[in-house]
């Protein structure tokens, strides 16, 4: 069976759950992420003390995730975050998911959403929400792809690049 460059690519990563050391790789993904693009609102670069400030919010319930590639390099992460700490959001979670710039479009996010999908079904979580710019595209695909349901949508609510930015809800009931 003669596979396509995506396939092969696709089956010599690996995701697992992040480690402290994968820290600053996850800045830079998110940086770039930050800088040039609105898969973020977040309009400066963050710090490496502030992504480990992130990062050790996360726990084994809310985890963060990273794609390894064949040569161990990190590139791209995903995490599950709590929706709010008020106790009644204790079974919502908020999907992100960020792709190195030269990996995406290979089928990274898909695996990596499925992989936090399924983690989320055996948390015991019963709904996972994101947040997505309106003009971007390949991530509404992707969640729509896996079963999140357009639940609204916050007009203007961002300010990025000079513009206002639209952000769809998206709902997925696990």
């Amino acid at each position: 069976m003669i596979r396509t460059f995506k396939e092969r690519l696709c089956l010599l990563m690996l995701i697992r759950y992040a480690r402290q050391e994968d820290i600053p790789a996850i800045n830079k993904i998110y940086n770039q992420a930050v800088l040039n693009t609105v898969g973020t609102l977040d309009t400066e670069p963050k710090s490496i003390e502030n992504q480990k400030v992130w990062f050790f919010e996360h726990s084994k319930r809310y985890p963060v995730f990273v794609v390894v590639n064949l040569h161990k390099e990190v590139i791209g992460w995903g995490s599950l975050s709590k929706w709010s700490p008020k106790r009644g959001y204790f079974q919502t979670g908020e999907v992100s998911i960020y792709i190195k710039e030269n990996f995406q479009g290979k089928g990274l996010g898909n695996k990596l959403l499925k992989k936090i999908i399924d983690h989320g079904q055996k948390s015991t979580l019963h709904t996972i929400l994101a947040r997505v710019a309106s003009e971007n595209l390949a991530s509404l695909h992707l969640h729509r792809k896996h079963g999140f349901q357009l639940i609204g949508v916050m007009k203007e609510v961002g300010f990025k690049f000079g513009r206002h930015v639209d952000i769809h809800l998206l709902q997925l009931l696990v």
